[in-house]
């Protein structure tokens, strides 16, 4: 676990529009939808069409996608244990912010290590995470190999994959699991919604 550090002389800002005045204007609920699962799984797909079908609806919503952060926020960052750690200490950190602003962020992460997710759980209050389990036999995720990394992973040019060399911690008590083989896009996304909707997030249909 990675000790929490604080910047010296700072003092923490408090604004006169908070997250109730934003979410009352949203129409909605704030929230962190954590989607996890092993490369492959179909987590930014689901996360998209979550987002595509909640932007339907009215919702505020941005995915926070694993690959196009690391383009930036986290492109200084590599793959080992520890820098797994820091990216989804960074991304929880962006993600609080997005709740705060009463906005309903996705994020699609392979996340492999269950204390990393509930460090970001830790963040928020109680009902403002949701782990989504986007469950994949590993057989399955190689073959959809849209990337080529499993193939890569497998003859030693990638390594510390999750999955192969590196180790995929699967959610034990995720609000959400889908099972991404047997299920259809539209099963997942209407999984998602109907939690959504019985816990207040969003208005019933």
């Amino acid at each position: 676990m990675t000790e929490k550090k604080q910047s010296s002389n700072v003092v923490w800002h408090q604004a006169t529009v908070d997250r109730k005045m934003r979410e009352t204007l949203n129409g909605h609920k704030g929230a962190i939808l954590w989607f996890t699962g092993l490369s492959g799984s179909g987590k930014s797909t689901l996360a998209h069409a979550v987002e595509d079908a909640l932007h339907g609806l009215g919702a505020r919503t941005y995915v926070l996608d694993g690959d196009n952060i690391r383009h930036g926020l986290c492109g200084d960052l590599g793959f080992s244990d520890a820098a797994r750690v820091e990216n989804i200490r960074r991304i929880g950190e962006v993600s609080k912010l997005f709740l705060e602003a009463g906005t309903i962020a996705l994020t699609a992460f392979i996340s492999p290590f269950r204390a990393d997710r509930d460090r970001v759980r830790g963040l928020v209050e109680d009902g403002d995470f949701f782990e989504i389990y986007c469950k994949c036999d590993l057989a399955v995720c190689e073959e959809r190999d849209v990337k080529g990394l499993y193939k890569k992973a497998r003859s030693g040019e990638i390594p510390e994959f999750t999955g192969i060399s590196s180790p995929y911690e699967a959610p034990e008590n995720a609000e959400i699991v889908v099972d991404t083989a047997q299920q259809t896009l539209d099963e997942c996304v209407a999984a998602v919604l109907a939690v959504l909707r019985e816990k207040g997030v969003i208005q019933a249909a």
